[in-house]
């Protein structure tokens, strides 16, 4: 048995829809299958999801936009009459995207949660009746109704516990379950979106739930590469990766996959395959729990712009017991969440999102800072990336480090910051945001 799920690429219009229910025909061990919001038809196009986000804040601001709206509902319109599908099922989807426009009037985080889900419910709503018209016995199968409970978290839930025994229900019942993904209900009913991409997630969740023997993960490349292709040319396709791997790639910059999702596949020990569904009969990439065969010790260069370093130093800061965790905590307070804290004797560094930290609330957590904590100094350098060096078995190589920043020096760029910590399996460098396409063409060539 296996869980299947489709990304934004593979279900952007009505065509691609042809192709999953192909892909979901040539296999009857797929049983369940996670659907996105439709995504780009083409690279100018605007993903679904973006378009209702830009629709929920018009109705904040009491000015719906009637052409993003009109925009929205013709997406789903289009694949309905191409599909020659009932037109009831267009009257639902936009009963739906209404009721949540509403809901935003009077509960702002509840509304946008609800409107941002309508394009993953119209996909599956879609696609199972799509399945159906072509005679595949199909269901569509709401998240309440397959017992994905989720954490009161508006845009970036958290599953429950309760959930995984109410999932592995799921396989007694008839047919292909169509399942749309990103989101969940709270144990009072209350519907309530993961993170952006959490497809992915409500994919590995169902997947761990019903005890599945492999999750499929349907995109538009045909494997993961070592490296950005968009940085460097045909880099080395990557047959096997472990979780660990994956996950920090995914966290560091790998759009391929959601860097959360892997984490309920991996307690079940349930083997991943990224595949690609504009060419179904690839190999594909695994993901595994066990350390695959290959040469080197390092499986990928990840690298991820949008970050800042918040640096603070105070002489004999080393003797001031719980310095630490009272920067973090006015971090803490301020709503603001940390990705990074590397330190020194009298220094410490703490990386952030730029987005975490805007600049109008940059003076008021440094005046904080500065008064609770009497640093000597306080700085934040905007416009830095990360980069991620990933491999299994990393901690027991000689040189990785030593070649990594002869690869830095060759490029001539400048690193502003090392940290591997307790990390067995990535090596990370801050450096500046507009070094870093020259960073990794130079990584690559030293690693690979």
């Amino acid at each position: 048995m296996k869980v299947v799920k489709f990304g934004g690429s593979s279900v952007a219009d009505a065509n691609q829809l042809r192709k999953v229910t192909e892909i979901i025909k040539a296999d009857p061990e797929r049983k369940a299958i996670v659907v996105s919001a439709p995504g780009k038809r083409h690279s100018k196009d605007t993903k679904t999801t973006d378009l209702l986000i830009a629709l929920g804040e018009s109705v904040q601001i009491n000015v719906k936009n009637q052409v993003i709206y009109d925009q929205v509902i013709e997406r789903f319109a289009s694949i309905i009459r191409e599909l020659e599908l009932d037109h009831s099922i267009l009257s639902t989807i936009q009963e739906r995207i209404d009721a949540a426009c509403a809901l935003i009037k009077t509960d702002l985080k509840r509304g946008m949660d609800s409107l941002k889900s309508c394009g993953e419910d119209g996909t599956a709503l879609m696609l199972s009746a799509y399945l159906n018209k072509r005679e595949l016995e199909s269901s569509y199968v709401n998240p309440k109704d397959a017992g994905i409970f989720v954490s009161d978290q508006p845009g970036g839930a958290l599953v429950l516990d309760e959930s995984f025994d109410q999932l592995y229900k799921l396989r007694e019942r008839e047919g292909i379950l169509v399942i749309p993904g990103f989101f969940g209900y709270t144990l009072e009913g209350d519907l309530v979106t993961f993170s952006r991409g959490g497809s992915d997630i409500t994919g590995s969740i169902v997947a761990a739930g019903m005890k599945v023997d492999l999750y499929e993960n349907f995109t538009d490349v045909d494997s993961v590469y070592c490296v950005n292709p968009m940085i460097v040319d045909q880099p080395k396709e990557l047959k096997t990766l472990t979780y660990r791997e994956m996950r920090e790639l995914s966290y560091a910059g790998f759009s391929v996959f959601h860097d959360e999702a892997l984490i309920p596949a991996f307690k079940e020990k349930i083997p991943v395959c990224i595949k690609n569904t504009n060419n179904p009969s690839g190999d594909g990439t695994m993901i595994v729990a066990e350390l695959p065969e290959r040469e080197g010790h390092v499986a990928g260069i990840a690298s991820d712009s949008g970050f800042l370093n918040l640096y603070v130093s105070k002489y004999l800061m080393n003797r001031e017991v719980g310095f630490g965790r009272k920067l973090l905590q006015i971090l803490e307070e301020e709503g603001i969440s940390f990705e990074h804290a590397p330190s020194g004797i009298d220094d410490m560094s703490v990386i952030i999102r730029d987005h975490q930290l805007p600049q109008e609330k940059e003076e008021c957590v440094k005046e904080r800072i500065m008064k609770e904590l009497d640093v000597d100094t306080i700085s934040i350098e905007r416009d830095m990336g990360m980069i991620m060096i990933v491999g299994e078995g990393m901690n027991e190589a000689i040189g990785i480090a030593g070649k990594a920043t002869t690869a830095f020096r060759d490029a001539e760029v400048n690193i502003d910051m090392i940290n591997q910590g307790s990390s067995e399996v990535s090596m990370m460098f801050g450096i500046k945001a507009e070094d870093l396409n020259r960073a990794v063409q130079s990584l690559y060539r030293a690693f690979f």
